[in-house]
């Protein structure tokens, strides 16, 4: 950028502002996530117009005190000593002296400004794109959190709900699908459920409800978990995960009910993902706990499985469990598609380990690394770069070799070997 960088920010959110104020089919997702904190008051999802902007606002969100003295030379700028408010006077010039001071990475970052420059000559500003690049609000926790304390405002048991739930948006959501490395069938089962979602009118009118209840089946380690966190995060979707070991609390009398706002709550908060793991618990409670409480709590479980629809409510239903041989054909039946997880083989594993150290300076020969780990997990890979990422950090080095994942693949055989130890 050519031109003082603080004032091209400051410009940045007048030009947004002014807009935003002029332009009424302009929406939250059409400001970029800082602009929203300045312009939106609480965790809401609309905003009033007009926004303004003021000197304390800008020292509070960019942290650029005085403003105004710093834009005071712009023609295209006023300021009100009361209220310390700052305005643009005459878009178009300032549009343009914004362009000519090197402010277009700043536009194709920022949809409503790529809104006026896109009818630019020569610009080469796409609304369109800039705005499916912007991080949608639906997104984030503050939108999620919203949802939430509205639920609880109408519903005060649901707070005894979430205790058993780990709730996330999906821009908390720290798993991409770019960097999973899928088999064929996962990658055609997420093609399949993205149509499902695009078509949902169409198999609605034609009855087609049992799509998106998923099964997830593997050895620990995986990627079952990772997995149905990337397509939270894919699908633009929250994820509720719940963990079926939870339920035998201290408030056992409660988790029937419990069950069912879980359920409750995964619908209003649709579309979502509910994630339930450890679904072989369920089988384990059936045949060898005669807990009347408990049977009753997976009875509700297994109703509540029945009558949720990605169709109907929005909801993909997942189920991941380590033991499929322990579940019956009550249980079995009630998911529409089992998604193996095998351990990776020879290809697999090299596509994980160079996906793992994609962002570092590693001079192994990836062939021969996949070679020595057969047998490990996608998690088993991930200690092992992990371990030797350690060890260079330890010798004084950035760079990882094929010395130090060596030394991460002994660490993984001995942490199996010791686990496998009989100790009686």
């Amino acid at each position: 950028m050519s031109g003082d960088l603080e004032s091209l920010r400051i410009m940045e959110v007048l030009l947004t502002a002014e807009i935003f104020n002029q332009n009424p089919t302009l929406d939250l997702n059409d400001l970029t996530p800082a602009c929203r904190e300045m312009f939106c008051s609480g965790d809401t999802k609309s905003i009033k117009r007009p926004v303004y902007v003021s000197d304390g606002l800008i020292k509070r969100t960019l942290d650029i005190a005085a403003a105004h003295e710093k834009i005071s030379k712009n023609p295209f700028v006023s300021y009100e000593d009361f209220g310390q408010r700052l305005k643009i006077t005459t878009l178009k010039p300032a549009a343009e002296w914004f362009l000519a001071q090197g402010g277009k990475p700043l536009v194709v970052q920022n949809p409503a400004l790529a809104f006026f420059f896109d009818s630019f000559n020569g610009t080469g500003v796409s609304y369109k794109e800039v705005r499916n690049a912007n991080p949608r609000y639906e997104d984030t926790k503050a939108s999620l959190d919203a949802k939430i304390s509205k639920l609880i405002g109408e519903d005060e048991k649901i707070r005894g709900a979430l205790d058993l739930v780990i709730v996330m948006a999906p821009d908390e959501v720290e798993q991409r699908m770019e960097d999973i490395i899928c088999t064929p069938e996962q990658t055609a089962i997420i093609n399949k459920i993205h149509h499902a979602l695009h078509h949902r009118d169409f198999l609605n009118r034609h009855r087609i409800y049992e799509v998106g209840k998923l099964l997830f089946v593997g050895q620990p380690g995986t990627g079952k978990t990772s997995l149905a966190l990337a397509m939270a995060h894919n699908m633009h979707m929250p994820v509720l995960e719940v963990r079926l070991s939870m339920i035998t609390s201290q408030y056992l009398g409660e988790t029937s009910k419990n069950i069912d706002k879980i359920f409750e709550i995964a619908k209003k908060l649709s579309p979502s993902i509910l994630f339930i793991d450890e679904f072989d618990f369920i089988a384990k409670s059936r045949v060898s706990d005669d807990h009347g409480a408990l049977k009753r709590a997976v009875n509700a479980l297994l109703k509540n499985i029945d009558r949720i629809s990605l169709i109907k409510n929005g909801v993909i239903l997942i189920g991941a469990t380590n033991h499929p041989q322990l579940l019956d054909e009550a249980a079995w039946r009630r998911f529409d598609e089992v998604i193996e997880f095998p351990l990776p083989g020879e290809e697999m594993r090299k596509e994980i380990i160079k996906s793992v150290t994609s962002t570092m300076d590693c001079t192994c020969d990836y062939q021969e690394m996949a070679a020595l780990t057969e047998g490990f997990s996608g998690a088993d890979l991930r200690l092992m770069v992990k371990e030797a990422l350690l060890s260079a950090l330890m010798d004084k080095r950035e760079a990882i070799d094929t010395r130090d994942l060596e030394k991460g693949i002994r660490m993984v055989r001995n942490r199996d070997a010791i686990r496998n130890l009989n100790w009686m």
